[in-house]
């Protein structure tokens, strides 16, 4: 069990607002921190985009945009617990088919990257409709978003054998942390009945999505989530600890492009990918780093990747 205080939650929002991988910018203003040549990624890695469209990859081989490279993959939403429950706000479906078609074109014909690959934007139990506060109800509410993670898949070419779930707290309605301290008196009500959620009840929602992703289909689990905040929602005990299960983390993040990682570095600097959950980026699970745009640090052009893709073969 864990506690979270209202000047944390406060702290946590603030680091967590517009962070996911479902709030990248897509505008086409260039970034003083452009870079002026053309970056390689490290062996082993590609670069990638997730999320809204992304423009400049050019012509068939595809580039990864603005940096430079090998266009190595592309991230899109597969569907969204709001948009699930048909709430007015927070319902939107990041999905860029353009730069899937191209993530996938390189990958089944130029053997480069991964192709395309999918996450859920889930909602915590506390958005549940019909919470009552145990684990079984947690994990059947988990179990309910990933089959629709699931027929949603269908009718996306999908080449990525890990389905994420991205579970953050965003700090837009109609629930800021998207349900997972705070339980909400409905799914879209905005009005909080309850500020406080077990660390194991979170933690059975989690393994109801997990354990359906893999027993109805032939996809691994994976979370997109950072440290600070998972910390927050399943503390630092046993519900917190995943030794194995993959994962997509999207802190430390920068602004300059020209930075673009080498391995789980930026280059020429110490700062370096930052796993959760008992991991760190030595780990065999640790695949894939939002390194830029994820919302509060704003690049110009959206949301970029690093993917390891050699961990996967």
């Amino acid at each position: 069990m864990r506690a979270v205080s209202k000047a944390l939650c406060a702290i946590v929002t603030a680091v967590a607002m517009v962070t996911g991988p479902v709030v990248g910018s897509a505008s086409a203003t260039p970034s003083a921190s452009t870079p002026s040549a053309s970056t390689a990624d490290s062996p082993g890695f590609s670069y990638g985009t997730d999320s809204w469209p992304m423009s400049g990859t050019g012509s068939s081989p595809y580039h990864e945009p603005v940096i430079g490279g090998s266009y190595g993959g592309y991230i899109g939403m597969a569907g969204n617990w709001a948009r699930m429950e048909g709430c007015k706000t927070g319902n939107f479906l990041a999905w860029a088919s353009a730069n899937s078609g191209q993530a996938n074109s390189n990958y089944t014909k130029r053997h480069i990257g991964i192709g395309t690959g999918v996450y859920w934007y889930m909602g915590g139990p506390g958005v549940d409709p019909h919470w009552n506060g145990t684990q079984a109800e947690a994990s059947r509410w988990g179990a309910l978003q990933a089959a629709h993670a699931l027929s949603a898949m269908k009718s996306r070419t999908v080449t990525y054998p890990v389905v994420w779930a991205d579970i953050e707290m965003p700090g837009i309605e109609p629930a800021l942390d998207n349900g997972w301290n705070t339980v909400y008196s409905s799914p879209c009500s905005e009005r909080v009945v309850r500020s406080y959620i077990q660390a194991s009840v979170d933690r059975a929602e989690f393994n109801g999505f997990a354990s359906y992703i893999t027993s109805h289909s032939k996809y691994k689990v994976g979370v997109y989530s950072a440290a600070q905040i998972w910390s927050a929602i399943f503390g630092s005990g046993a519900a917190s600890r995943i030794p194995n299960t993959y994962e997509w983390t999207y802190l430390p993040e920068t602004s300059h492009l020209s930075a673009a990682p080498v391995g789980w570095c930026l280059r020429g600097t110490s700062t370096c990918a930052q796993f959760f959950g008992g991991q760190s980026r030595s780990s065999r699970y640790a695949l894939m780093w939002q390194w830029s745009g994820g919302g509060g640090v704003r690049n110009g052009y959206g949301d970029f990747d690093q993917i390891d893709v050699a961990r996967m073969k």
